[in-house]
């Protein structure tokens, strides 16, 4: 065994966003790039900085990506380097494959310190594409803001990185092999993660369903859940062969962007708009967190799904004796806390980042949890879900007998509706993004009372949140501009691009008339669209005249 230490220098621009480090794969391939992060989270993890656990020491690890370019090699450097930190063993997906959510399932099955997730999540992928790296702690959820600016403080005068000389390990190959004095074991990606969808949902009743005049399409948009989606539905749950569409994962994600969305899901998008749609349709992203759902020309916004599966969650075996409670993000639409007024559980509001739920879902305060940006989870893991959520639904199809439609819009009249959008400004120019901010903030003192016609200011401010589980603070989480009708507008820019700056804004209003909940969304919308236009000038400050994607 030979352990080499490398002299390295520290690079400036390696800050975790929202969701890990993200960069284009060239960044990542440059000398001592990645080498330097995975030293930094090793260097953390056994400092104890920023509470993380100290010590590597005859530990496991889980690493495991979503399979985009780059995965291979950067799996290779991470094993190297984890031998040479002295971690006991490391788990590791089957070409270095681990959809998110199971990494998560894997490092809480096995107990690991934590796991190392090689992801841009829903960016495009290829040699000119994205790449990302996050690190997870033992509990399976993201690193907590106090430990990932720990690790970027380190990154800040890392001076050396440590790696075992050694051959590179057969990743193809089920099985455990020894990397020096490290045990690597190479587990199947799906075993454990379908294992634990079992034990949540009736796949029984799911699986009558499906094997009836049921008709469903899942497109996997060449990302990491083919394999698992066409492990579950077809092979297990007895969906027709082809059910699963794009199923085979590809480093560029068939050169598509693997978003799931209305924009970006198009093949799906089209089948389920066109003529003898199937029942329901599902899609989802890059490392298999996020989900969109449709019915037969019907889409679901990601809030009205959060809000349905909480109406509904005893109808599922997990969830049958009810919920502790739910949270969202601040810009999801309020929709779950009107099923949680009506549950009599809290409901708890956080910045955008499945890190914030963490603390909660430890805590026994939240069973499900949800993001606008597609993403729904509960307390099974510490991530976000896609394939979770669509078993989800089919179990309350299978349940209920009713279409997707039939349940949203029943849903609505029992709740009230909340319309809700979001527009998606990307590649905008960083300091034309920012001037927009800056000039939203420095009005927003001014704005409660202010009228815009019907619309009057209740309150204006840049979100700030307290975790009520160990205090800390999170500030500048998105400016929100509420009306006395319940409106709401949100802007906030995103920490999950690489390529200049995305500018997202949401708009929300509520009516329980029925009358009145069949609406087209943009027309329900188009008050507070208005209002945002005349306050933010997002037109000229991003050059653009219409959105990138609206959802």
């Amino acid at each position: 065994m030979n352990i080499l230490t490398i002299a390295t220098t520290p690079f400036s621009d390696q800050k975790p966003g929202t969701s890990g480090l993200r960069k284009s794969v060239p960044d990542f391939q440059k000398p001592h790039y990645l080498e330097n992060f995975v030293q930094s989270i090793f260097d953390t993890i056994t400092s104890g900085a920023g509470g993380a656990i100290g010590n590597c020491t005859g530990q496991t690890l889980v690493v495991g990506g979503d399979g985009r370019y780059y995965n291979r090699p950067a799996s290779q450097i991470i094993l190297k380097m984890a031998a040479a930190a002295g971690f006991a063993q490391v788990k590791i997906g089957k070409g270095g494959i681990l959809s998110t959510p199971a990494a998560s399932c894997v490092i809480r099955k096995y107990q690991a310190i934590g796991g190392i997730i090689l992801s841009a999540s829903h960016n495009p992928g290829g040699p000119d594409g994205d790449f990302g790296i996050k690190y997870n702690t033992g509990n399976g959820g993201p690193a907590p803001e106090k430990v990932t600016e720990a690790i970027y403080a380190r990154t800040k005068n890392i001076d050396k990185y440590q790696m075992l000389e050694a051959a590179d390990i057969d990743l193809d190959r089920l099985g455990k092999t020894m990397l020096g004095p490290m045990l690597v074991e190479v587990i199947d990606s799906v075993t454990d993660y379908q294992e634990l969808m079992e034990s949540l949902f009736d796949f029984d009743r799911i699986q009558t369903m499906l094997k009836g005049n049921f008709r469903l399409a899942m497109d996997s948009m060449h990302a990491v859940t083919g394999p698992y989606a066409t492990a579950i539905f077809e092979q297990r749950l007895g969906a027709a062969k082809g059910s699963v569409m794009n199923g085979v994962p590809l480093e560029d994600f068939g050169k598509g962007h693997p978003d799931p969305n209305l924009v970006y899901a198009h093949d799906l998008v089209k089948v389920l708009f066109g003529s003898n749609a199937p029942d329901f349709g599902a899609a989802s992203d890059g490392d298999g967190d996020r989900n969109m759902i449709l019915g037969r020309n019907f889409f679901v916004t990601p809030s009205d799904s959060l809000a349905i599966l909480a109406a509904n969650a005893k109808l599922v075996p997990a969830y049958k004796d009810g919920l502790a409670g739910i949270a969202r993000s601040m810009p999801t639409s309020q929709a779950a806390d009107r099923v949680a007024a009506k549950l009599g559980i809290d409901c708890y509001e956080t910045p955008t980042g499945w890190k914030f739920f963490g603390n909660l879902m430890d805590a026994g305060k939240v069973t499900l949890c949800g993001e606008e940006s597609f993403g729904t989870g509960s307390n099974h893991i510490r991530e976000k879900d896609g394939l979770w959520a669509v078993l989800f639904w089919l179990n309350i199809l299978a349940v209920r007998g009713e279409s997707v439609e039939q349940i949203v819009k029943e849903h609505w009249r029992t709740y009230g509706r909340n319309y809700y959008s979001r527009h998606d400004y990307e590649g905008v120019a960083v300091d034309r993004a920012n001037d927009l901010v800056a000039k939203v903030q420095g009005a927003m003192p001014t704005l409660p009372g202010k009228k815009f016609g019907s619309y009057e200011v209740a309150y204006a401010d840049d979100f700030s949140y307290t975790d009520s589980i160990d205090g800390s603070v999170s500030t500048k989480q998105g400016m929100r501009i509420g009306f006395v009708d319940g409106s709401r507008i949100v802007m906030r820019l995103s920490g999950t691009g690489t390529q200049g700056a995305t500018l997202r804004a949401y708009f929300e209003s509520f009516t329980d008339d029925v009358n009145q909940q069949n609406i087209e969304v943009q027309q329900a919308l188009a008050g507070p669209m208005s209002i945002a236009e005349e306050l933010a000038q997002i037109k000229s400050h991003t050059g653009m005249d219409k959105p990138t994607v609206i959802t």
